[in-house]
């Protein structure tokens, strides 16, 4: 009798920690998301009538901030003027950006992207608007059609399509970068020049990228991991691209189909991608006829 009351016992003081490391873990896991909160992609809406110019908008030094290299830490860049108090926000998602502070984590951040950071003073409920670019890589949103002869994917640098080629042909300092550093895209069979991060999309397909036999919306999803001779200092960047396939363009869905072609117009322009959501990972589409 004694044997089951002292094994009655024990059981009861398992089950009482059992549900108090449960609680704990239970509270400290929402403490640790909300600390992490502050570096998260914003979810608030794109404001209808932003204002820029404004006296308090937030100065980041640069219209373009370039990652660097640092010792075991991220690197960080906080607004040179004072603004005062307030909320930060940006748009589209992917700037991590500090909301009490306009601190923004470089490093955590999406690169070649333009955003747009708002700053909403404490009394006040305006949105003042300041545009901020991280510098870096990014591809169009586009689809290649084989048929046209077209299987190159090219990046293009700093948010602008239009500007000249810091890698490769074209470039001014030829051999000066590289891509594919980690092997990542290598390893899925996807084929990126290790020079200047062009991607052949038909050696991507014909090395088996999608199997023996691709499927109509298949898709892979590779990182690309890269350095460039430019005011980023060889820092490690990276950039995460889907690629999908489909036998012709004409089987395309028609919604994926018109979204690639907003956010190519947007590019074009030298506008934000998206002011809701996030424009990455950008989207390639193989096709082999039209």
């Amino acid at each position: 009798m004694k044997t089951e009351i002292y094994i009655f016992r024990f059981s009861l003081l398992l089950l009482i920690f059992a549900v108090i490391f449960s609680c704990r873990k239970s509270i400290e896991n929402p403490n640790q998301q909300q600390n992490n909160s502050t570096h998260s992609v914003q979810t608030i809406p794109y404001p209808e009538a932003p204002l820029k110019g404004c006296s308090y908008a937030p100065d980041y030094g640069d219209s373009i901030i370039y990652p660097q290299a640092t010792t075991g830490n991220d690197y960080f860049v906080s607004p040179v003027n004072s603004p005062g108090s307030g909320t930060y926000l940006s748009w589209p998602e992917g700037l991590a950006i500090n909301s009490s502070t306009g601190a923004i984590d470089v490093t955590q951040s999406d690169a070649g992207e333009r955003y747009d950071i708002g700053f909403v003073k404490n009394g006040t409920t305006d949105t003042c608007i300041t545009s901020l670019i991280i510098g870096g890589v990014s591809y169009m949103d586009s689809v290649y059609v084989f048929d046209n002869n077209e299987s190159q994917v090219y990046p293009y640098y700093d948010a602008n399509p239009y500007s000249p080629f810091v890698c490769g042909w074209g470039s001014t300092l030829p051999g000066s970068c590289k891509f594919d550093v980690t092997g990542s895209a290598n390893n899925m069979n996807v084929a990126v020049d290790q020079n200047n991060g062009w991607i052949d999309l038909q050696k991507t397909l014909s090395s088996g990228a999608f199997g023996p036999a691709p499927y109509d919306g298949e898709q892979i999803s590779t990182d690309i991991y890269y350095r460039l001779n430019n005011a980023s200092n060889m820092a490690l960047q990276h950039i995460q691209v889907n690629i999908l396939y489909y036998y012709s363009k004409s089987q395309i869905p028609s919604t994926l189909l018109n979204s690639l072609n907003t956010k190519l117009n947007n590019s074009l322009q030298n506008a934000l991608i998206v002011k809701s959501g996030s424009s990455r990972p950008p989207i390639i589409i193989i096709t082999r006829v039209n």
